[in-house]
């Protein structure tokens, strides 16, 4: 077959994608020495859940914070030289660049969460759109490699970033469906469901993040980078851009708070559950709170669920608080405020997306009860996000200098 790679052995195993930060750590580990040459000559290709040794599948334990990227930073540039490991290094500043790009444009953001119930209430009026959309989301479209990734999704919360890819170009250029659907049936699925990286990433490949720029699922392409496992017939020749009327201005950074001096509450969110390790000392008390539900007007699947609900609960395994889903986070927060005796409260800076929402809403709620939140970022974040202002071109080409200013260069 004209897409097999020579010489690859294609031995592997499924990964268990175990939500605890000892399994994140020990995968980190595990594949720390293929961030060189060997990830950035096989990254492209998809071989199938059962042989993930050319990707590190870090994903689900970096989106919650159970390991960091400057973990897997220190980790990999232990092993690289940041030449060797170019490639690896800049995919982890990719979602480092959505998030500081949708922290500059949240109308992104708001705008896709009021377009997406739309669409969900054009398809109860369009029976022509609705079986598309369900054989789509249930793997019957007829598209072999479409339906096996949909179906791969559904069961394991994870695909090859090239499958994403090229699902979404399919759903937008060959089923003709709103991307705010396959958007939101990633986010629903999705280990490492995302806003900022999910929602910028499908903008993408419809020509609507980089104006005019698409993104073509092209057989042969299929074809050459899943080894030969599909060559799917019958999808779109072209990809025209979509076009939105709204503009999307930018905003300042939001402004992020000083750790706390006094004694406090610390909120552990499923944003940042390493966020111990940015806190000055020692909580007076530990709250837990999820908002994984949030992220969908629909039911968030089994598997995404699980993962984020029960990587909290183990963070908070040496305390007696369990994992907490609530729409008015005020409520917890006042009465775990209250019953530690403190007032304030403690959390890792929350990116654009359902927590933050949250926490917004919560927070005037607090102020008018005498409870201060800070909200603590990451000195990762606050060095790069303000260069994800534009194109990911303009952060790619400062990381030499982000690497330097948190002395994680040799």
């Amino acid at each position: 077959m004209s897409g097999v790679l020579p010489g690859l052995a294609l031995s592997g195993e499924p990964i268990a994608f175990t939500p605890t930060r000892a399994a994140g750590l020990q995968r980190l580990e595990r594949f720390a020495a293929r961030t060189g040459r060997h990830y950035a000559n096989t990254r492209n290709y998809d071989f199938g859940a059962e042989r993930r040794t050319n990707v590190s599948a870090l994903s689900p334990w970096i989106r919650h914070r159970l390991i960091t990227e400057e973990e897997v930073l220190i980790r990999v540039l232990a092993s690289h030289r940041l030449g060797q490991a170019e490639k690896f290094v800049q995919e982890v500043f990719w979602r480092t660049y959505f998030k500081g790009f949708l922290e500059q444009r949240p109308s992104v953001w708001s705008m896709y969460q009021f377009e997406l119930v739309k669409s969900y209430q054009a398809l109860e009026s369009d029976p022509s759109l609705q079986l598309t959309y369900s054989q789509a989301v249930s793997g019957a479209t007829g598209i072999d490699c479409f339906d096996h990734w949909a179906t791969e999704l559904i069961r394991t919360g994870y695909l090859h970033n090239h499958a994403r890819m090229w699902m979404a170009s399919i759903w937008i250029f060959t089923l003709r469906l709103p991307w705010e659907l396959g958007a939101d049936f990633f986010l629903r699925h999705l280990l490492d469901g995302d806003p900022a990286s999910n929602t910028l990433s499908w903008r993408w490949v419809a020509g609507l993040h980089t104006k005019d720029k698409t993104y073509l699922a092209r057989p042969e392409n299929i074809e050459k980078y899943t080894n030969g496992r599909f060559s799917p017939t019958g999808l779109a020749r072209v990809a025209d851009p979509l076009i939105e009327a709204a503009d999307h201005p930018r905003r300042p950074i939001a402004p992020c708070n000083a750790s706390p001096s006094g004694p406090y509450l610390l909120l552990l969110t499923e944003e940042d559950l390493c966020s111990y390790d940015i806190m000055p000392h020692e909580p007076a008390g530990v709250l837990g709170l999820l908002a994984t539900h949030g992220r969908s007007p629909q039911p968030i699947g089994e598997a995404a669920q699980r993962f984020a609900k029960d990587a909290l609960r183990g963070i908070l395994a040496s305390t007696d608080v369990q994992p907490q889903s609530a729409d008015d986070w005020s409520v917890p927060i006042l009465a775990a405020a209250q019953r530690i005796g403190v007032r304030t409260v403690a959390t890792a800076y929350p990116p654009i997306g359902p927590v933050r929402a949250r926490l917004d809403r919560a927070e005037s709620k607090l102020v008018e009860a005498g409870v201060l939140l800070h909200r603590v970022r990451r000195n990762l974040d606050s060095i790069a996000w303000p260069y994800a202002d534009a194109g990911f071109f303009k952060l790619k080409t400062k990381i030499p200098t982000i690497l330097a200013n948190l002395n994680l260069l040799r």
